[in-house]
């Protein structure tokens, strides 16, 4: 095939070499990683023409490969969801509007404090509410902003957007208002029916009250 010696190198089977390797890990690969198959004999301008014609080479199946935050992966194209869910019966988490409409002010606002979002979203967070994100891996705290009380600074997360399928934040579809978020995320996130505002948004122990004021609407 070729030696890693060799400074000039079928490209054919440098193609399939990627192929391969992508299609056997579980996780995105790094360009830095995949030079790392060829003794970095390749370079990083090369493997990354390769990866498009890769990227064409499977246009019109029902696999994709993709550039996402943490490197390149084959992932299923999006309208094969509702048939591989078949193979897997178990429902994913379900998530509710509250929780989508924080995601969307941590991920258009970051680095966002608890109390930046409840002044966006005009109502008290319930703290299980960012938990599950946290624990979905999804959010992050990344400091705390110098203010009385030192409030912890959130920040999406890397994983947040290899499951979302995005190489970065500029990926995000434009938001006009929170209310936007299931839209947004809805491909990603299943929703679950929609309960009172005050079992979703207020303490455990609090009144059910809603004291939601109308959005202004404005994440961006």
């Amino acid at each position: 095939m070729f030696s890693g010696k060799c400074l000039t190198m079928n490209m054919a089977d440098a193609k399939r070499v990627l192929e391969t390797a992508l299609i056997c890990s579980q996780q995105p690969v790094p360009v830095r990683d995949l030079r790392a198959l060829f003794g970095d004999v390749l370079g990083a301008d090369t493997l990354k023409t390769l990866l498009a014609e890769l990227h064409d080479d499977w246009a019109g199946k029902g696999v994709e490969l993709v550039n996402v935050a943490s490197g390149w992966r084959f992932q299923s194209r999006p309208e094969m969801r509702e048939y591989l869910d078949r193979l897997h019966p178990e429902k994913p988490p379900r998530y509710t509007r509250a929780t989508l409409e924080t995601l969307a002010i941590i991920a258009y606002r970051q680095p966002v404090t608890r109390g930046d979002m409840e002044d966006i979203r005009g109502v008290t967070i319930n703290s299980l509410l960012i938990k599950q994100l946290e624990d979905r891996g999804w959010v992050e705290v990344i400091g705390h902003r110098e203010a009385p009380g030192r409030p912890a600074l959130f920040a999406t997360t890397r994983q947040f957007l290899d499951d979302l399928g995005l190489a970065s934040l500029d990926q995000l579809p434009l938001l006009d208002s929170p209310e936007q978020a299931s839209q947004a995320f809805e491909s990603l996130v299943p929703m679950e029916e929609e309960l009172p505002a005050a079992q979703m948004d207020m303490p455990l122990d609090a009144p059910e009250t809603d004291a939601r004021p109308p959005m202004d609407g404005n994440l961006i």
